[in-house]
């Protein structure tokens, strides 16, 4: 059986996927496809159903209940995790000026987007970029602000870039959990016994990163282009953390709390499909 499998080139994805796609570990008879995008582009093409199993934004998570359900391995979840808004210049009484700034995100459908919108819902002048693009376009003023995920948060300070909010500690404080950052999905469609074998492999395949971390260092550097491996190494050891083995009953909170705020929000009606896996 063949699954086609969407996940980022960053270094988190390519670590947890490196076992399962170079069957380093039993994969019970599957062969996993992969599409490697950038997130947004995965949340889009999950928009689509084009993808079996997919890396996606639990802000767009949201919106795609009735076609994905969550597995319990794989997430990006966390504390001192979340996405950062940055500038050029150093900007005091954030709140006041936001209305009149223009914000580079990297995708409307990302969680990022998603906790901009909560701390603040004045910010309207947004530009979507690709989340590699948005230091670079702060640095030729053609932004104001920028939202940065992934491993920016390592470099944008070498780069002279200053951090205004880390929206992260700002979800934090108002929840009081992790922040969900993305999650692994599979469609609906598929008999509960698949998607419960596609867990299990999940679960394996991240296990087997954790016990084995080098054996992915080829694959990692191969999809993180110019990326130093000092900052690959901290982000792995930032975004794969014990929610990534499984989300637990912590990681259900995290996940059910942004949920109804999305809901809370008016970003979708209501909850009305089961959001985890038996």
């Amino acid at each position: 059986m063949e699954l086609s499998l969407g996940f980022s080139p960053c270094p988190n994805d390519t670590f947890i996927f490196d076992a399962m796609l170079h069957k380093k570990i039993d994969t019970e008879g599957i062969t996993f496809i992969p599409v490697i995008e950038d997130v947004e582009t995965l949340n889009q093409k999950a928009s689509q159903q084009e993808l079996a199993i997919t890396k996606l934004s639990y802000h767009a998570f949201a919106h795609l209940l009735d076609k994905y359900i969550l597995l319990d391995a794989g997430s990006a979840l966390g504390f001192g995790v979340g996405p950062l808004l940055i500038s050029k210049n150093k900007i005091e009484n954030i709140s006041e000026k936001i209305a009149d700034l223009k914000i580079g995100i990297p995708g409307k459908l990302t969680t990022a987007n998603f906790l901009l919108n909560i701390a603040f819902p004045q910010a309207k002048q947004k530009v979507e970029l690709l989340f590699s693009e948005i230091e670079n376009a702060l640095l030729n003023e053609e932004i104001d602000l920028g939202l940065i995920i992934h491993e920016n948060r390592f470099t944008y300070e070498a780069k002279g870039l200053h951090k205004v909010i880390d929206l992260g500690s700002y979800w934090e404080k108002e929840t009081q959990s992790a922040i969900p950052l993305g999650g692994i999905v599979m469609a609906r469609h598929y008999p509960i016994e698949i998607i419960q074998k596609v867990n299990r492999i999940m679960a394996r395949s991240v296990e087997f990163a954790m016990k084995n971390p080098l054996s992915s260092a080829l694959f990692v550097k191969e999809h993180a282009q110019e990326m130093e491996e000092s900052v690959m190494v901290q982000h792995i050891q930032l975004y794969v953390n014990k929610y990534s083995l499984n989300l637990g009953e912590e990681g259900k909170k995290a996940v059910t709390t942004l949920l109804e705020k999305a809901v809370a929000q008016g970003v979708i009606p209501n909850i009305a499909h089961s959001i985890f896996i038996d």
